[in-house]
C-alpha cells in the first residue's frame, strides 16, 4: 500500500563557500505538506535527509531554491540535537587546555567498514590490533634497505597518502566535526583501494589523527565542530600494496591568531630544514640538534616523547628519528632507507601527557602545538620527500 510509505532518493547541492547540502525527495500519499521556509506556504515533497538520520521532526521544502535559502537557519536544528546527543567521556579529568573531547552517548561506535577486497594489514583483523609483523622486529636497530620494486611500490603508496591528505583538507571549515573528517579521510582512502592505516593500529579506533590545538598528537576524532580560529593537524596513512604511506600538516581554521601562525610557521621551518639535512651518510641523531636549534630561537619547544619512524612493509620500524638535541639515535642514512620526519612543536614548554583515552597526547602546561610530517627517501645523490603536494609548488596548504 503505497499511500502507508515514504520514498527518498538524495540530490546534492552545493550551498556556497563549498558547502555540501543533501535534500530528499519525499513522496506523501493523502498529506499536504507547506514549505518551511519563511514566507512560502507551497505544498512541499523534499524532506531534509538530516533530519531524518537524526530522527528529527521532519521538515519540508517546495523546491531546492527554497531549501537552499533557508540552510543558514535550518542547519542550526541538526547541530543542537547533535549536541543535546552527546557527552563529555570522562567529566571529572583535570584537563591542561580548553578542548574537551565530545563522544555519542552511546560510544564512539564501530569502526568504519572496509570493503573486502582492499588489502589489509596483520593487524587489521586482530581482536586488540597488534601489529605482529612490527612487534616481532621490535628492538631491532637493522634498517632495511629497499629494492627498486619496493621503492616504486612505497612512492605509489606515498602518492595516494597525499592526495587523501590533500582531500581531507578541503573539507576543513568552522562548524565541521573532526568525525566527519575521519569519514572524508576513510572514503577517500578506500575510493583509491587503500586501507586507512590507523583503523585498529593498536586498537585506535579511527582512520585519522585530528589533533586541535593543545593536542599534540594522535587525536581521535569526534563531535566537537571545529572553531574559527582553531588551528588542526590531519595525520594521513594508507595502505596499499603492501606498503604504507604517511604524512601529516596542521592548517588554520577560519583566521587564526598571530601566535598560532608563527608556531605552525616555525614548525614548518623545522621540517624543512632538517630535510635539508637528508643525503647518504647523515647520521639520524644529528636531525633533531637543526629542529631544537630553530624552534628554541623563536621560544618554542620540541616534544620528546614522540619521533620519527622507519617506514614501508611497516608502519613503524626502525630508524627511531627524535626531534631534539643530544639524542641517542642509531644509524646513517643509505640509499634506500625510508623513513619520516615530523616534529612536534609546542608554544609553551615541551611536556605532555595523556588523556584517558590512551591516546590523545596534549601539552602538559595547554599550550598550542603543531606538526609537519613527510615520508622520505634516501636516493644515491640526496632525498626525495615521497609525499610532497603535487600543487602549489609543494607548500603546505595553510600557505594557501
Amino acid at each position: 500500500d503505497l499511500s502507508s510509505h515514504y520514498h527518498y532518493y538524495s540530490i546534492i547541492s552545493v550551498i556556497g563557500n563549498g558547502v555540501v547540502a543533501k535534500m530528499a525527495d519525499t513522496v506523501v500519499v493523502g498529506e499536504r505538506e507547506t514549505c518551511a521556509t519563511i514566507g512560502c506556504e507551497n505544498d512541499a515533497k523534499l524532506q531534509c535527509p538530516t533530519c531524518i538520520k537524526l530522527n528529527l521532526k521532519p521538515t519540508y521544502f517546495c523546491d531546492q531554491t527554497c531549501f537552499k535559502s533557508s540552510w543558514s537557519v535550518h542547519k542550526f536544528e541538526h547541530k543542537s540535537s547533535q549536541i543535546e546527543s552527546t557527552v563529555n567521556p570522562w567529566p571529572g579529568y583535570q584537563y591542561t587546555g580548553q578542548l574537551r573531547p565530545i563522544y555519542p552517548r552511546d560510544g564512539l561506535g564501530p569502526l568504519r567498514p572496509v570493503p573486502g577486497h582492499i588489502e589489509r594489514p596483520d593487524y587489521a583483523d586482530h581482536p586488540e590490533g597488534h601489529p605482529l609483523s612490527e612487534m616481532a622486529v621490535r628492538g631491532s636497530n637493522d634498517i632495511v634497505v629497499l629494492n627498486e620494486e619496493e621503492q616504486r611500490k612505497l612512492r605509489v603508496v606515498c602518492r595516494l597518502a597525499r592526495e587523501v591528505l590533500d582531500e581531507t583538507a578541503r573539507a576543513i571549515a568552522p562548524g565541521v566535526t573532526t568525525d566527519e573528517l575521519d569519514r572524508v579521510c576513510h572514503e577517500a582512502s578506500v575510493k583509491r583501494n587503500c586501507y586507512p592505516s590507523p583503523l585498529n593500529y593498536r586498537g585506535f579506533p579511527r582512520s585519522v589523527c585530528t589533533s586541535v590545538n593543545e593536542v599534540v598528537c594522535h587525536g581521535i576524532p569526534d563531535m566537537r565542530p571545529l572553531r574559527d580560529g582553531d588551528i588542526v593537524n590531519i595525520d594521513i596513512t594508507v595502505y596499499h600494496d603492501g606498503f604504507h604511506g604517511d604524512l601529516n600538516e596542521t592548517l588554520f581554521v577560519g583566521e587564526v591568531d598571530d601566535e598560532s601562525r608563527k608556531l605552525v610557521q616555525r614548525t614548518y621551518e623545522c621540517i624543512s630544514k632538517a630535510i635539508q639535512m637528508c643525503r647518504p651518510g647523515t647520521k639520524y641523531r644529528d636531525i633533531g640538534g637543526v629542529i631544537q636549534r630553530h624552534a628554541n630561537a623563536a621560544g618554542l619547544s620540541v616534544v620528546r616523547s614522540y619521533c620519527g619512524h622507519g617506514i614501508h612493509r611497516l608502519f613503524h620500524t626502525a630508524p627511531n628519528v627524535p626531534h631534539y638535541a643530544k639524542n641517542k639515535a642509531v644509524g646513517v642514512m643509505r640509499p634506500g632507507h625510508a623513513f619520516t620526519i615530523e616534529p612536534m612543536v609546542n608554544a609553551g614548554g615541551w611536556d605532555d601527557q595523556t588523556w584517558p583515552d590512551r591516546w590523545t597526547s596534549v601539552t602538559k602546561d595547554g599550550s598550542r602545538s603543531a606538526q609537519f610530517e613527510q615520508t622520505l627517501l634516501i636516493t644515491e645523490n640526496g632525498v626525495d620527500i615521497l609525499t610532497l603536494r603535487q600543487t602549489h609548488n609543494g607548500q603546505p596548504h595553510f600557505m594557501d
